[in-house]
This record gives structure tokens, sequence and C-alpha cells, in this order.
């Protein structure tokens, strides 16, 4: 008996120090930004593409989208506020991303960039934070745009 408990304590520690040796591997920083980035722009083609189903699939059940004049709270408010948008034959604005940053832990992300009227003209930037929610799988958990205003008038 002492022999048998011997044996499962040895393999049990070896067991044990192969594991702490074991971290998950994350992938690279560009990589990453890339991944972000490569969501965004599929994110922006739900609206181009006027499917409200695909741009519902990228919201975090905890979504919250700052649009005026009041917070959005939860992936269901924020589809059924956005449907608008996708109502018409032409998509009212676009955007894409310009600026992607992620954490080292690879689990958090920030996208920026234009927002585009119909006819392409600046009209406000955005800011998204992306959570990776599975492997592979980023959703929007925080967004909120900004117009841009005009500096030079007085």
């Amino acid at each position: 008996m002492r022999n048998i408990t011997l044996i499962l304590l040895l393999v049990t520690g070896a067991l044990l120090s192969a594991c702490a040796g074991m971290t998950a591997a994350t992938p690279e920083p560009e990589a990453l930004r890339q991944a972000v980035a490569d969501t965004e722009r599929a994110f922006a083609k739900s609206m181009a593409d006027r499917d409200h189903a695909a741009f519902a699939s990228f919201l975090s059940e905890e979504a919250v989208f700052f649009s005026e004049p009041k917070v959005l709270h939860g992936k269901a408010q924020v589809a059924q506020a956005w449907k608008r948008f996708y109502e018409g034959a032409k998509a009212p604005f676009s955007w894409q991303p310009e600026q992607v940053e992620v954490l080292p832990s690879g689990t958090l992300a920030l996208s920026s960039g234009p927002v585009r009227d119909a006819q392409g003209k600046l009209i406000a930037t955005f800011t998204s934070i992306w959570r990776l929610e599975a492997p592979g799988v980023w959703r929007i958990i925080f967004d909120k745009g900004n117009e841009v205003c005009d500096c030079r008038k007085p």
C-alpha cells in the first residue's frame, strides 16, 4: 500500500511540475492588432452590407454604447437602437480602424478611427473597446463616437 501511495505522490508531483511550467502562448502584438483591426473592419462591413444581424453578432452581452442623448446598456438595447441605421438601402455612415492597440495579455483592445457620412465627408471619430470572449472571438464592450468640430470657427 505504501508503494502505491508513494507512486501516486510522485506522479502527482511530476504532473504539477509540468503544468506549472506550461503557460498559454499569447500571440504576438502585431498579430493581435491585426485580428482586432480585421474584426473592426468586419463590424463596419455589416453597415455597408446592411446586415443588422451581423452587426449584433459583434456585440458583447455587456456592451455599452454612448449614443446621444443616452447610454445604451446590453446587446439587446444596443441592437434595437442601431436597427434604424440598417433600414435604408444605403448606409448613412461608415467607419474604419485607423489605430488599434491591444493589452499585452491579449484580452482587451482599443480601436479608433474616422466616421464618414454617405458622401465620404468626415463627421466623427469613434473609439471602441474590444474583449476577447473566446479563442479568436473579439466582441465590442464599449463604443463612443465624437463629432468632429471645426476648430477654426470663431
